[in-house]
C-alpha cells in the first residue's frame, strides 16, 4: 500500500540521518579522546559505536516489515520491527551495563589511591559538540517516529538520547578533572554510573512492550474500550462476546463474535459485520486484521459478559 510506503522510506529517511550523524560522531570522539588523553571520552565513542548497531538494525528489520503479507506470513511481517526494538533495547542494557563497570572500576582505583589521568580540553569541546547533536538528533528521531507510530524509531531515538547523557557524565567528569583539581577526577566515573543506570532504565521501559507484542499480550484496556464500544453502537449488533485483540508491529489484530437477529439473511449480517471491518479500519488505519464471526442472537439467553 501507498501509505505502508511512504511510511517505510520516512523510517529509513531518519534512520540514515542518524546513522551519519553517528559516524562524525564517533571518529571525532575517538581522535578527541585520543589526544586528549580522555580515557572517558574514548568510551564515549566506543558507546556510540553502538548507535551504528542499532541503525543498522532498524534499517534492516524495517525493510522486512515492511513486506506486504504472503503465504508464509499471513498477518504480514510487523513483527520484525517489534523484534528489531527489543533488540535495540538489549543493546541499550548492554551499554549501561559497560558504561557502570567501567565507572565503578575507576572508583574503586581511586579509593585505592590511585590519580586518575587528567584530560585535555578538546575531549570537553567534543563532549559538548555531541550533548547537543545527539540531542537535536533525539528530538529529530522521535517526533518522526511518533509521528508515524513507530516503535523501533522510538527506541532508536531513546539511544540517540542516551548517547547525549553519556556525553554529559563524559562533559562533567572532563569539566571536574580540569578546573577541580585531581581530588575531584572521581566525578568523571560517578557520573558514568549515574548515566548508565538511567541507560537501564530507558532500555527496560523499550523491551517491555516490545516483549509484551511478542508474547502476543492483548492491547491496553482503553482501547479495547475503545472498540467495545464500537461493536456494540454499531446498527445491527444486539450483542458481542469472544473479543481478542494483539498488535503486529504498528499493526492492530482484532477478533470478535458478534451477535444479530437470528431471522437475518446471511447478505444483511455479512454488512453488518463489513460495517464494523470498514470503522475499525477508520479508526485504527487501513491494515487492521479483523476477524468477525457472525452467531444469531437468542433473546432468552441474552450474554452475561462482553468478553470472555
Amino acid at each position: 500500500m501507498e501509505e505502508n510506503k511512504s511510511r517505510i522510506n520516512e523510517i529509513k529517511k531518519v534512520t540514515w540521518v542518524g546513522f551519519f550523524v553517528n559516524l562524525l560522531l564517533t571518529i571525532g570522539k575517538i581522535i578527541a579522546g585520543w589526544q586528549g588523553k580522555s580515557g572517558a571520552m574514548l568510551a564515549d565513542g566506543v558507546h556510540s559505536l553502538s548507535d551504528f548497531a542499532t541503525d543498522i538494525i532498524v534499517l534492516v528489520f524495517i525493510k522486512i516489515s515492511g513486506k506486504e503479507k504472503d503465504s508464509d506470513h499471513q498477518y504480514g511481517h510487523g513483527k520484525y520491527e517489534t523484534f528489531a526494538t527489543m533488540l535495540i533495547s538489549f543493546a541499550l542494557m548492554i551499554v549501561g551495563a559497560g558504561i557502570f563497570w567501567s565507572g565503578f572500576q575507576k572508583v574503586m582505583s581511586a579509593i585505592k589511591g590511585e590519580i586518575l589521568e587528567q584530560p585535555g580540553t578538546i575531549a570537553l569541546y567534543a563532549a559538548i559538540i555531541s550533548i547537543v547533536t545527539k540531542e537535536i538528533l533525539y528530538w529529530y528521531t522521535l517526533k518522526t517516529g511518533k509521528r508515524i507510530d513507530s516503535q523501533a524509531v522510538v527506541a532508536n531515538a531513546w539511544h540517540h538520547r542516551s548517547d547525549a547523557f553519556s556525553s554529559i557524565g563524559t562533559a562533567l567528569g572532563i569539566s571536574g578533572a580540569i578546573f577541580l583539581g585531581e581530588q575531584w577526577r572521581i566525578l568523571d566515573p560517578i557520573a558514568g554510573i549515574i548515566v548508565s543506570l538511567f541507560i537501564a532504565k530507558v532500555a527496560w521501559d523499550i523491551a517491555k512492550p516490545s516483549i509484551n507484542e511478542l508474547v502476543e499480550s492483548s492491547l491496553p484496556e482503553q482501547t479495547e474500550n475503545e472498540i467495545s464500544l464500537l461493536i456494540k453502537n454499531t446498527k445491527g449488533v444486539k450483542d458481542f462476546h469472544n473479543l481478542k485483540t494483539r498488535k503486529i508491529g504498528n499493526t492492530f489484530a482484532i477478533e470478535v463474535h458478534i451477535k444479530v437477529d437470528r431471522h437475518l439473511s446471511v447478505e444483511s449480517s455479512h454488512h453488518i459485520a463489513t460495517s464494523i471491518e470498514e470503522d475499525l479500519r477508520a479508526a485504527y488505519g487501513a491494515q487492521t486484521h479483523t476477524g468477525i464471526h457472525i452467531e444469531p442472537f437468542n433473546e432468552s439467553r441474552k450474554s452475561n459478559e462482553l468478553k470472555e
